[in-house]
């Protein structure tokens, strides 16, 4: 986006750093404490710079990035932070051109990340059971022009998922576990599977399940962000830091590797095994 124009959305940060995300139109005015920016001062003209309201106030007009775009979202439930929609991106293998299946749209951050990442080839799929969820999600997917990337379905996942042989599928529900088969049977030979949780029990009982339906690769993790204040003479931590927000799960569907039939009453399979851990650090 070297030169803003109609219908792009834009982010405007005052001098008290207060953030305004806004989609432009020729008639559109920004409205703030500060004063008043008209739409059509921004339009055509280049990002990335100072703009004055017309109280002579300044004002930096940018790009947004996709964690302006998920941390400014309007919402309803809880939503996956960055970090871990950063980092999902990358595990799951998520590309231009990719399906993907989300269950738990909330109010859409994950879906938007999604949507921006695929591209105008790709394809995601998303479920949701709560139909007030459902619609906030539709409007802010809406408000950020993504939503033609976006297929939104009101339902329970317990049915299955309409699409077959899809690149990666995420599960952000609260008994992941339960919907393993449906996701076996919606993804592609090899393709990624992730879920996230926010309890360690949890944890435990999604592993056990991916055993089960004989997922391979499996893998466990926790980010955590510390920021830091951005003063060259006295650099030191924020106070406050973004620790726990949830555990993350990923996998890879492949054919069962011993041969069982996968499924509800299968071998309990690790696959590839876990390679053993020392008690010590002595031999």
């Amino acid at each position: 986006m070297s030169q803003a124009r109609e219908g792009d959305v834009v982010l405007f940060i005052s001098k008290d750093r207060k953030r305004y995300l806004v989609r432009l139109t020729q008639d559109g005015a920004l409205h703030t404490k500060h004063g008043v920016i008209p739409h059509a001062d921004i339009i055509g003209q280049p990002l990335g710079r100072k703009v004055l309201t017309h109280l002579g106030v300044p004002f930096l007009v940018l790009e947004p990035s996709t964690e302006d775009l998920v941390l400014e979202l309007k919402r309803a439930t809880q939503i996956m932070f960055p970090k871990d929609i950063g980092y999902t991106l990358m595990k799951l293998g998520v590309q231009s051109g990719s399906r993907v299946v989300e269950a738990g749209t909330g109010s859409g951050g994950l879906t938007l990340a999604l949507a921006r990442v695929v591209g105008p080839q790709g394809r995601v799929y998303s479920y949701e059971s709560n139909p007030q969820a459902l619609a906030l999600a539709r409007k802010n997917l809406e408000s950020l022009g993504l939503l033609d990337r976006v297929e939104l379905k009101e339902r329970d996942i317990a049915a299955g998922f309409d699409e077959t042989d899809v690149d990666a599928l995420f599960l952000d529900v609260r008994h992941p576990w339960e919907y393993l088969a449906q996701a076996r049977a919606a993804l592609k030979q090899g393709g990624f599977f992730g879920a996230i949780v926010p309890t360690t029990n949890q944890v435990s009982q999604l592993l056990e399940g991916l055993a089960e339906f004989a997922f391979a690769y499996v893998q466990v993790e926790e980010l955590f962000v510390r920021d830091y204040k951005t003063v060259p003479g006295r650099l030191r931590p924020m106070d406050r830091m973004v620790a726990h927000t949830g555990y993350l799960i990923f996998a890879r569907k492949v054919e069962s590797p011993f041969g069982q039939i996968v499924g509800h009453g299968a071998g309990k399979i690790v696959w590839p095994p876990e390679p053993e851990t020392p008690d010590s650090e002595e031999e």
